[in-house]
């Protein structure tokens, strides 16, 4: 997978959270979590396209760690709104595993820059 497909997978993965948090119910608890999940599930698309322009290795390296946080973040967010059945689990299957996926591709990036430039 490319740049540019990773870029449009971020990015589909972003509109997802927000229609699911638009579909959220308004509850207290719901609503606390929904603010938390809006900014975590949307930031690695905008931070993904920052690390695709980066400058250098270093810089690449740092933004997609930033990638690695929130999309960490985000799976927490979406596994407490099934443990706390705010929302059905089969409805959040999906969007759980593409987050999971999106998460191992971004490890497995680091991974490779780091050894393929000693950057830590």
């Amino acid at each position: 997978m490319d740049k540019e497909e990773l870029k449009q997978r971020h990015k589909a993965f972003a509109i997802r959270i927000v229609k699911m948090v638009d579909a959220m119910p308004r509850t207290i608890s719901a609503d606390a979590i929904a603010r938390q999940l809006i900014r975590s599930g949307t930031s690695p698309s905008a931070n993904y396209r920052a690390a695709c322009i980066a400058k250098s290795d270093k810089d690449f390296i740092n933004k997609l760690k930033m990638v690695e946080e929130e999309l960490d973040e985000t799976q927490h967010w979406l596994e407490l709104i099934v443990d706390c059945q705010i929302l059905p689990e089969e409805r959040m299957k999906d969007i759980i595993q593409e987050c999971s996926e999106l998460l191992g591709i971004t490890v497995a990036a680091l991974v490779t820059t780091q050894k393929s430039t000693d950057i830590n």
